[in-house]
């Protein structure tokens, strides 16, 4: 299994199966605008697991795909990261990341400098970053995310949908509560302070006024939700901030 396996880790929309599916067999996902070519080989992962990463996930740049911001990933940023671990070939992992950019499924990337050093920037681009997260059962954890860190991008409002998928990958793996999946997206940089949760569901609005329980403010052990992260004020579209870096205004993807 090793050599040509890896796990997918995804902190996005591709926690959940159906998107992911797009992007193996082709097609168009529930609530996007874009139709995805899909991968040389179509198989479903051999496996998905709830997983969690250390660092933080935000939403930032536009998504024409999805209207509003895209998750990402910053390893040296504190908290958790929810996230769901797809078995997956090599080449489905490489076909994914091209989609993720627009370029043409159909080569095997190089991932020998990302499994020796634990990360690879193979472009400029918002996906063309690698990220190695460890490895299970003897096999590697690999991840793409943006090739800046969090707080050199302004943040960005999700949308709706994009969040449906999210949430719905998150309970779909199992590994956390609905409210606690719900609380985590509604606390994210980008997300915080637009959307807000009700009787335990997403809804737009102000920051959460609930009280706070414990699983939301302290530390905690591993595969349990991630803690907010502490004073990371959202910045609305628009607003003063940093500009976006290269790679962040290019073709649009999911």
């Amino acid at each position: 299994m090793g050599a040509r396996t890896v796990w997918y880790v995804s902190y996005g929309s591709n926690t959940h199966l159906a998107r992911l599916h797009r992007y193996l067999a082709g097609g168009r996902p529930a609530g996007g605008a874009r139709e995805y070519p899909g991968c040389r080989d179509a198989t479903p992962p051999a496996r998905s697991v709830p997983w969690e990463l250390p660092g933080t996930m935000y939403f930032a740049t536009h998504s024409p795909v999805w209207g509003g911001g895209r998750a990402f990933y910053d390893p040296a940023a504190p908290g958790r990261v929810l996230a769901r671990a797809h078995l997956v070939t090599v080449g489905q992992f490489s076909d994914i990341a091209a989609q993720e950019m627009y370029a043409a499924p159909g080569r095997d990337l190089d991932l020998t400098r990302v499994l020796a050093t634990g990360r690879d920037r193979l472009g400029p681009g918002r996906y063309e970053t690698l990220v190695r997260a460890g490895s299970l059962d003897g096999v590697p954890l690999l991840t793409f995310t943006a090739p800046w860190a969090m707080a050199e991008v302004p943040w960005t409002v999700p949308s709706a949908a994009y969040l449906d998928h999210l949430a719905a990958g998150l309970r779909e793996a199992g590994g956390w509560r609905d409210a606690d999946i719900a609380h985590y997206l509604a606390g994210r940089p980008g997300a915080a302070g637009h959307w807000t949760v009700r009787d335990g569901a997403l809804v737009p609005g102000g920051p959460d006024r609930t009280p706070a329980s414990p699983d939301r403010t302290q530390a905690a052990p591993d595969r349990t939700p991630c803690p907010r992260t502490p004073g990371a004020p959202t910045r609305t579209p628009g607003a003063a901030g940093p500009q976006a870096p290269p790679g962040a205004a290019d073709r649009p993807d999911g």
